[in-house]
């Protein structure tokens, strides 16, 4: 689950994060407000605008922008807030700004330059620990720094029987290039960033930048949070952070209704029963020269309801050109499945203007190909999962 960059923000100084100070805001007039309160509880005098959605590279989209006096906070609110920001990790079509966080300058003049850090913790798959990413190359072009400059990505490995170790949030602040005060700061920073990672049972916290101030300070000018599903039940503070404006409205409703669901770019539905085979159809689709419209896994349950239920949700793709329906007969029979397919058919009519092709393999196989061959209904059934493919491909030729 994504979170705001206020609401990361949030939790980090919770854990005693040292983070860049903000208030949030719906309209242009709540703006001018929240910077009010912020010069009275911070002393700023500028005012940092910042959209708030759920993807990075905002700035270079046009939806981060300085406010030099309280006098420019309503204006550039109202640039920002209801625009349509896209950005290097939004779709085309980019998402709509609902709420700006006003935030105080942290980037002012004082006895040393600032500098601007990359750090990161996250889940190192191929080894199943955590691990702390570094650079010292922070700021809006870090994906450049990957891509060109990958020896000035760092990383550190967690070994989870011992958790963070002292000389190695020294070690991050060492190749960091950070001394005196900012060294001892960032050392605690990277601590507490960690606990706040462990804490909330987040999979990722990615912190771009984190600022040494002028005056030596470290902190964390943005946040990009996501918090682990999985771990939402006991994690209810974070859950009732959730912001289904921002998440994609057909897996919204998906999950309202216990589907798997996740949307994408392809033309061929598919609904499935089983993680792995609906991996394993979309390979099918794939193979067969076509791309996949959708991850859609009923589980273990697939009566009639829950097929039309199903079925509904898929076609509010305008994309789909037609719908696979793949079914293991393993808990639940094949002739019940295929019953339930026949009866959802029946019960919406015309709304199903797309091939439907039914794989059902298992439990009375035969028994459900025969059911779905004679009942009058334009459903094209299979066995094999060859034959499944053949029959999408001539569907769609």
């Amino acid at each position: 689950m994504n979170i705001h960059e206020y609401q990361g923000k949030e939790i980090l100084a919770s854990y005693g994060v040292r983070v860049q100070r903000g208030i949030v805001a719906n309209s242009p007039v709540e703006a001018v407000a929240a910077a009010k309160q912020l010069t009275t509880e911070t002393g700023t005098s500028w005012y940092v605008v910042k959209a708030q959605i759920h993807a990075g590279g905002r700035g270079k989209g046009g939806g981060v922008k300085l406010a030099k006096g309280i006098d420019k906070v309503e204006g550039v609110a109202s640039e920002i807030i209801g625009m349509q920001l896209v950005t290097p990790q939004t779709s085309a079509e980019g998402k709509t700004v609902h709420k700006v966080l006003i935030a105080e300058d942290v980037y002012y003049p004082g006895e040393s330059e600032t500098s601007e850090f990359y750090v990161s913790v996250l889940l190192n798959r191929a080894t199943g620990r955590n691990m702390i990413m570094y650079s010292t190359e922070g700021g809006m072009d870090i994906e450049e720094v990957a891509e060109h400059t990958p020896h000035l990505i760092f990383t550190e490995e967690i070994d989870p029987a011992v958790g963070l170790q002292g000389f190695q949030a020294r070690r991050i602040a060492f190749n960091l290039g950070v001394t005196g005060n900012a060294f001892k700061e960032m050392v605690k920073f990277i601590d507490a960033l960690y606990k706040a990672y462990i804490g909330s049972d987040a999979s990722m916290f990615e912190i771009n930048p984190v600022l040494k101030t002028s005056d030596n300070k470290i902190l964390a000018v943005d946040a990009k949070v996501n918090i682990d599903d999985n771990a939402l039940y006991r994690q209810k503070v974070y859950a009732d952070m959730r912001d289904v404006r921002e998440e994609n409205p057909i897996e919204v409703e998906a999950k309202e209704v216990g589907l798997n669901y996740v949307d994408l770019d392809g033309t061929v539905g598919c609904m499935v029963n089983g993680a792995g085979l609906a991996m394993a159809t979309m390979d099918l689709i794939k193979y067969a020269g076509f791309e996949p419209a959708n991850f859609l896994d009923v589980g273990g349950t697939a009566d009639a309801k829950r097929v039309e239920t199903a079925f509904r949700i898929i076609l509010k793709d305008p994309n789909v050109k037609a719908i696979l329906i793949n079914i293991f007969g393993g808990i639940v029979r094949c002739d019940r499945v295929a019953q339930g397919v026949v009866d959802a058919y029946k019960n919406m009519g015309d709304a199903i203007k797309v091939p439907i092709i039914v794989r059902l393999q298992g439990t009375n196989a035969e028994i459900a190909k025969e059911l779905i061959d004679n009942s009058g209904m334009p459903i094209l059934s299979a066995v094999q999962f060859q034959e499944a493919a053949d029959q999408v491909q001539a569907a769609l030729s």
